[in-house]
């Protein structure tokens, strides 16, 4: 098992890839604290999970709650490996009708959960000595412009940024810091970004999903699963030699 012993932090883990990442993870041998602002459905998740999984409720775009959720998983589990930072939302509107609220809220989860949780854990794996490995989610929308989703991409954008950042300033703690650039991930999230486009584009239900599942150069979406397998490596220890990279698994949909 290839992280056998190691403990994670994952947060958006209630559902979708953040979940898929945590089976993955106590599969290869890790212990794993779910994290999510969905306390009720973190709490469930975990339960199925068994006795690898930990939930603790974390809105990760307020401070306070960044800093007792991980306070809670280090108590418990004793000290972090690897932290994977998901969570994160989709919006998506015309250029002209975008809100304040929008953006602010969008950047306060996307980017800026990412980069606090980040630092979270990067003060406590220095504090450690032992080094770590951090997963940020980035995705195919930070490295190109897509119309109506214009805050969406800027947001990956950031975290394909810090990744590289705050990489080059981390390993020198021996703390890697990579990100994961999903194309297109079938599932719930999509099935909402679906609603968002039959929306604006005046589209049937399931259109935009269907013509852009079609899209993939492999020819269909992605599945959670599609992802662990990057996820695992980053965190192993046959990536201690990867620094602030990221990694397109989309299914040929972007060529770096």
């Amino acid at each position: 098992m290839r992280l056998e012993g190691k403990t994670a932090l994952i947060t958006g883990a209630a559902r979708g890839l953040g979940l898929e990442f945590a089976r993955a993870y106590i599969v290869e041998g890790a212990t794993v604290a779910l994290a999510d602002v969905d306390g009720d459905g973190v709490r469930n998740a975990a339960a199925a999970l068994g006795p690898g999984a930990l939930a603790i409720r974390m809105d990760v775009s307020r401070q306070d709650e960044i800093d007792a959720g991980f306070a809670e998983a280090i108590g418990k589990l004793g000290h972090l490996d690897i932290v994977i930072n998901n969570a994160a939302l989709f919006t998506a509107a015309p250029t002209a009708e975008v809100t304040r609220a929008e953006y602010d809220r969008a950047f306060a989860v996307n980017a800026g959960g990412t980069f606090f949780c980040l630092q979270a854990a990067a003060r406590h794996m220095i504090a450690r000595g032992r080094g770590g490995k951090i997963i940020n989610m980035a995705s195919q929308a930070g490295r190109r412009g897509e119309p109506l989703v214009g805050v969406y991409c800027a947001t990956k954008a950031a975290v394909i940024s810090m990744t590289q950042s705050t990489g080059l300033d981390l390993i020198r703690y021996g703390i890697n810091v990579n990100a994961i650039a999903p194309g297109v991930v079938d599932g719930a999230h999509w099935e909402g970004v679906d609603a968002h486009f039959a929306r604006l584009e005046n589209r049937p239900l399931g259109e935009k999903k269907r013509i852009v599942g079609a899209s993939v150069p492999l020819g269909r979406m992605a599945r959670a699963a599609d992802l662990t397998g990057m996820a695992i490596f980053l965190a192993s220890a046959e990536a201690d030699y990867i620094v602030a990279q990221t990694y397109g698994v989309d299914g040929g949909n972007w060529m770096a």
